[in-house]
């Protein structure tokens, strides 16, 4: 490719990504030591994610074999639903659990790489796929960071 050719196309890629991945600051917390943390609901807020992608599954089956144009409409719209809620659950991990609650100097510390990466990967299997099975382990995944979140430390 020449280099004008590979300069479009990545102006493309990348303006293609800010329209289904665009900027918000609401969707995960500061990276400043303010102090403020509520692990619990973050993990809630995963677990919810994870129930609208399940829904999203199950709705995408139900609109199987249907090729009238407001079942394609629907199909889309499911498929960027189950894409936005697979990303917030990525979004939450990288940016808030793995920047600000997982500490090389904790003891577990590479179990909770581990489990916390799980979810990522998860997350991103649901991307790739329309099986209800990869909800399932995604929702594990999450599962399995309860233990170091509990909602009232003790």
């Amino acid at each position: 490719m020449k280099k004008r050719q590979v300069r479009n196309f990545l102006a493309v890629v990348l303006f293609g990504s800010l329209l289904f991945f665009p900027y918000s600051s609401a969707l995960s917390h500061c990276q400043i030591p303010c102090g403020i943390y509520d692990d619990a609901a973050r993990v809630e807020q995963m677990l919810e994610d994870s129930s609208t992608i399940f829904k999203a599954m199950n709705s995408l089956s139900q609109l199987e074999g249907k090729n009238d144009p407001q079942s394609a409409n629907q199909r889309v719209r499911w498929i960027m639903n189950k894409e936005k809620h697979a990303q917030h659950i990525i979004k939450i991990i990288s940016n808030y659990f793995l920047t600000q609650r997982v500490k090389p100097g904790q003891k577990d510390y590479v179990d909770r790489l581990k489990k916390h990466h799980a979810v990522i990967v998860a997350a991103m299997k649901v991307k790739q796929s329309a099986s209800v099975h990869t909800v399932n382990v995604l929702k594990a995944a999450i599962e399995a960071l309860k233990p170091f979140y509990p909602a009232h430390p003790s």
